[in-house]
């Protein structure tokens, strides 16, 4: 039997999410959405709770606030992140930049700011739990595409329609550590700690720059990217064919 999700299918249960959240109006509005939309739904009022919930449930995504009565949710989610890979969606009122890339660093897959827009978040949960299950599968194929760009991992290998290109080690290393994270975005401190390695965290300009000649090399306007997708403040995303069906706001 197969039951579908606004997009998502599953072939057994339908996918369980776990909303940790204080404000009681926010997980009933919460609550009400997501059980319509078919997901099943468990709930945490405290970042302790959330922490036990998740390891009795095992959920296959978490929506996590981070302001807590007992702890941060950033707290939350570094103790999530010893023990489990589970999809984090941190929502929050905290709309600045420093937030976010704390959120994604601490290991956060998405980030979605209040107020927000049901559309938004229900098109952040798709992709995550697509990334995570891509993630799952990754064994059985090493070949990314999106549109006309393909990565073939096991040769190292990438082509835009029929032309190879050729990267740089630094630049491959950078796209690899991307398509490893299609459709997740990663932060500067990410990137700089997967390529360059832990005493180039704070060398910022680095991405920027190779980046940008990636662009140059890959995109058909690199003034106005189609795959190499810029977080404003936070870092960047690499789309993919599936998560160009839910398309979410970007930024050149």
């Amino acid at each position: 039997m197969t039951t579908q999700l606004t997009g998502l299918t599953t072939s057994q249960q339908a996918p369980a999410v776990l909303i940790v959240e204080d404000e009681a109006p926010i997980r009933r509005f919460l609550r009400t959405t997501l059980t319509a939309q078919g997901f099943r739904v468990f709930e945490a009022t405290t970042g302790q709770q959330g922490l036990t919930e998740a390891a009795a449930r095992t959920p296959d995504l978490i929506v996590l606030d981070l302001g807590l009565p007992d702890m941060n949710g950033l707290e939350v989610t570094r103790r999530l992140r010893e023990w489990t890979a589970v999809p984090i969606i941190v929502l929050s009122a905290r709309n600045q930049e420093q937030d976010k890339v704390a959120a994604l660093d601490f290991g956060a897959d998405d980030y979605v700011t209040k107020p927000f827009g049901v559309g938004e978040l229900l098109a952040r949960m798709r992709v995550a739990l697509r990334h995570a299950a891509r993630t799952g599968e990754e064994s059985g194929g090493s070949v990314f595409s999106s549109g006309e760009l393909r990565v073939d991992l096991a040769q190292r290998s990438v082509w835009v329609a029929e032309r190879e290109i050729h990267l740089t080690p630094i630049e491959y290393k950078l796209l690899n550590a991307l398509v490893r994270n299609a459709g997740r975005v990663m932060t500067h401190r990410q990137l700089l700690q997967d390529v360059w390695g832990p005493h180039h965290t704070q060398d910022s300009h680095y991405v920027r720059i190779y980046i940008r000649q990636l662009r140059n090399k890959l995109e058909p306007n690199p003034a106005h990217p189609r795959y190499l997708l810029t977080e404003l403040g936070v870092g960047y995303r690499l789309r993919s064919d599936e998560d160009a069906r839910d398309p979410v706001t970007q930024v050149p």
